[in-house]
């Protein structure tokens, strides 16, 4: 048995640290974190930007900021959706992404490009209570004060409507088979360009106000049904009712036809490729994980929160009980299809969408896209991701453009001169790049 050992650090609490200059924070730092305080210091303001105001602008997205994290910030052209050509923005840090989304769009633009819909925009938000009664007595007070929940709510929903969105629906549900005491306010909203998390969330915890001040004054109920408890108001990011559909499609002769696969046998092995992920959980999570390279980036690039995007795409490719791919394929009339169903609340306006400069040349890259344009085209690069990444898992292998995509990240890991990356890119045009190649290579040269 090992012993593992590890050095601790004692590090002395801190009062009032939110309320520290940058740099303040920045020396508090240094001093308790780092050996090399000096050397650290200097990378955190290295990636300061030089403009004071758009510094400040960054500095408040968030608390205790104390640098800015970069990310890439990449484009992928020749995209056709729907007939319209886009270049597509990307953020991203993994190698490979960008460049094969933009093969992957360049295929299939000879090809009639992508077809994108949106089916459904509704987005969802819940009321959790405890009440102890009769539910038959809760359910007329429901009925009841239904009228009065959206009144009520009016001053936070009269803006939204006025751009044709608002409150669709409100349920109420019964949830005690799965948690005594249980009952939600189940709630739909049309949030039209806006994600909508704030209105949502604004609107849910004024239901629920109003949910608890009227049963006080409800006449039906005895003095304890009276007394309903607010666990919490909040949206949900599963929305499998704000879905949109993007799919390719083409005659099995304009498949590739190689000396290793004929068209038809690419076609068959493409299909096979999906359906395992359909079936086999532990691939699936790889599969998707593959379409969320292309959707995150999108979704990072145009300011909107990847995270609930990541939540609610992995909870719908749960939907039916097991994990599953969220792209389909079918041969068909002797042509391919191949698409995707994913749920996609996504923004083109609040947030960071009129705040953030790069965001603000994203949207515009794209032509200003309203929220279900952006949910198309974002779908469309999850859907060209996934079809680069099974189409080099079923020919050539993922490695091997992966690996020379990768080949600079390594140089650089080795401070590699330009002469160096020149030369050794060039000689990994017919050589297979691996870690320990690529260090063999380079001590070479330089001996």
């Amino acid at each position: 048995m090992h012993l593992l050992l590890s050095v601790y650090i004692m590090i002395p609490p801190i009062s009032g640290f939110s309320k520290l200059s940058k740099t303040e924070k920045i020396e508090w730092l240094a001093q308790h974190h780092f050996d090399n305080s000096d050397a650290a210091i200097t990378v955190l303001k290295t990636y300061w930007n030089s403009d004071q105001q758009l510094q400040q602008l960054h500095d408040e997205f968030t608390e205790n900021t104390v640098s800015n994290y970069y990310l890439p910030f990449g484009i992928a052209p020749n995209f056709t959706i729907n007939g319209q050509r886009y270049t597509i923005p990307m953020a991203i840090e993994e190698s490979s992404v960008v460049a094969a989304a933009s093969k992957a769009a360049k295929f299939w633009e000879s090809r009639g490009g992508f077809k994108a819909s949106v089916i459904s925009t509704t987005k969802i938000g819940q009321v959790h209570f405890s009440y102890t009664g009769d539910y038959k007595k809760l359910e007329t007070f429901f009925n009841y004060i239904k009228p009065q929940l959206i009144s009520e709510a009016y001053p936070i929903t009269k803006n939204m409507e006025k751009r044709g969105g608002g409150i669709s629906n409100i349920e109420l549900r019964d949830k005690t088979s799965d948690l005594e005491n249980y009952y939600q306010l189940h709630c739909s909203f049309e949030t039209v360009d806006a994600m909508g998390a704030n209105f949502i969330n604004s609107c849910l915890e004024q239901f629920a106000l109003t949910l608890k001040n009227a049963a006080l004054q409800f006449e039906a109920f005895n003095d304890e049904e009276k007394n309903i408890e607010i666990i919490m108001s909040i949206l949900s990011n599963y929305v499998p009712e704000c879905l949109v559909r993007a799919e390719v499609s083409c005659s099995i002769n304009e498949l590739p036809n190689t000396n290793d696969l004929t068209a038809q046998q690419y076609a068959e092995k493409f299909v096979r490729a999906i359906t395992i992920a359909q079936i086999e959980p532990y691939r699936a999570v790889t599969h998707n994980k593959g379409i969320m390279n292309g959707i995150d980036a999108v979704v990072l690039a145009t300011g909107n929160d990847f995270r609930a995007i990541e939540a609610g795409a992995h909870a719908y490719a749960s939907k039916n009980g097991k994990y599953a791919s969220l792209t389909h394929a079918e041969i068909k009339n002797d042509a391919l299809h191949f698409s995707i169903e994913i749920p996609l609340a996504l923004g083109t306006v609040g947030g960071l969408t009129s705040l953030h400069p790069l965001v603000k040349l994203a949207l515009q890259m794209l032509s200003f896209p309203n929220a279900k344009e952006l949910m198309m085209i974002t779908a469309v690069a999850g859907l060209a991701q996934n079809f680069a990444a099974v189409n080099s898992l079923i020919t050539t292998g993922i490695q091997q453009g992966h690996m020379k995509m990768h080949l600079m990240n390594i140089l650089n890991q080795f401070n590699a001169t330009d002469t160096e990356k020149t030369f050794l890119v060039d000689y990994f045009k017919s050589h297979t790049v691996t870690h320990s190649e690529v260090v063999t290579q380079i001590e070479k040269l330089r001996s």
